[in-house]
């Protein structure tokens, strides 16, 4: 079982910051890929960025390449989601996810409750 803890939400102006973190606890971190996905208002949830276990690949979600960055600490079972040059289109609630296996899919072992970023324009 693994147990995922998002912080670092919250209200920010259109081109803003904010970094969101997520705190694993459970089996081994770094035997996990880890990734972030949020769901807008009215829409479905949808995948922004991962990072696998060993922290050498990472995939985007092609609206926030370049604006996002995803990073892990499994010295401290975190990962992180960096999020620059904020745009309204970006409120949503944010969820951390975790995987075991392959690399290859999205479909995610665990999820944390989730985190609201709210974009103001």
């Amino acid at each position: 079982q693994v147990q995922l803890v998002e912080s670092g939400g919250g209200l920010v102006q259109a081109g803003g910051s904010l970094r969101l973190s997520c705190a694993a606890e459970g089996r081994t971190f770094s035997d996990w890929h880890m990734a972030w996905f949020r769901q807008a208002p009215g829409l479905e949830r949808e995948f922004v960025a991962a990072i696998r276990s060993d922290g050498f690949a990472r995939k985007y979600l092609d609206s926030v390449q370049g604006r996002f960055t995803i990073s892990r600490d499994n010295g401290k079972n975190t990962v992180y989601l960096q999020m620059n040059s904020l745009k309204p289109e970006d409120t949503a609630v944010y969820y951390c996810a975790a995987r075991q296996g392959s690399w290859d899919t999205y479909d995610m072992h665990y999820w944390g409750k989730g985190i609201l970023v709210t974009v103001s324009s």
